[in-house]
């Protein structure tokens, strides 16, 4: 059986297996931190072309971020040192950033999460480098999909399967493969909570949707089999056939009629190409 429990919106909170319900001041937290996030992204369209170094990029990252009064949240976390995840072509998720020159035809995504206030805003959106083939881009807009696709299931009275169950029926339609190592995650005062949204489940199955929830939404879709593996730096995820991967990361609250969307771009640069 599922705990609930009213979240402090005060005072950080240890992640116990309870889901956290938030109140008004921790949705105007998640919105702050959220806008945060999507204005770095959005910041980034520019710079994310031929030649651009991913370190440069984390660089721009965390300028930003620690001029909006925040801090990176991945810096530091674990031992991690870098501002934020960018993850090329057949990385999954958690690349990190280094003097890897972005070439055309590259797909790239770019994870960013500022902590501002005490909230986290957790957000991720992929980036086309140059002239990208089309297999590619097809790929990059169903992963897309599937993020809205699970958006759209979050609805109070919902079950939290009925996210995975969207995200994975749409995926396998095109014959793609859905990651199941990594799934989406309570977010707040903590950058990591409960519960874990996994993006391939069965309807009707998982805990209720309740109106004040708060967590990601992330699928992780690769163009070949959904299986993945972990490379000597204890980081990076890589596809175990080495087909291309894409990923797409909002982080949403439950309300009484649907969910909030924390992370939508200011600028409307939602899913590439961002023109």
């Amino acid at each position: 059986m599922t705990d609930y429990v009213i979240a402090d919106e005060t005072e950080i909170q240890p992640r116990d297996g309870t889901i956290k319900l938030h109140g008004a001041a921790g949705f105007a937290g998640m919105r702050k931190a959220g806008r945060l996030a999507a204005e770095i992204l959005d910041a980034l369209v520019p710079l994310a072309v031929p030649g651009a170094v991913t370190a440069d990029l984390d660089a721009v990252v965390r300028e930003m971020t620690l001029a909006a009064g925040a801090i990176p949240a991945t810096l530091g976390y674990r031992g991690y040192t870098h501002s934020c995840c960018i993850s090329i072509n057949h990385v999954v998720c958690h690349g990190i950033p280094s003097e890897r020159v972005l070439r055309d035809g590259d797909i790239v995504n770019i994870d960013v999460t500022p902590l501002l206030d005490g909230w986290h805003g957790d957000s991720s959106r992929m980036f086309l480098v140059g002239d990208v083939p089309l297999k590619a881009r097809r790929l990059v807009d169903v992963t897309y999909e599937c993020l809205m696709i699970g958006i759209a299931a979050a609805r109070p009275g919902a079950r939290l399967g009925d996210i995975g169950a969207a995200i994975q029926a749409h995926a396998e339609r095109q014959r793609y493969g859905v990651v199941r190592e990594f799934c989406g995650h309570g977010v707040g005062r903590l950058f990591h909570d409960s519960p874990e949204v996994v993006h391939a489940a069965i309807a009707g199955t998982g805990p209720e949707l309740k109106p004040g929830m708060i967590f990601t939404i992330e699928p992780m879709i690769n163009l070949g089999k959904p299986g993945v593996k972990i490379l000597e730096d204890g980081w990076t995820a890589v596809t175990r056939d080495r087909s291309l991967s894409a990923q797409f990361e909002h982080s949403i609250g439950i309300t009484e009629t649907g969910c909030e969307i924390f992370t939508e771009s200011p600028q409307g640069l939602h899913c590439p190409p961002y023109q």
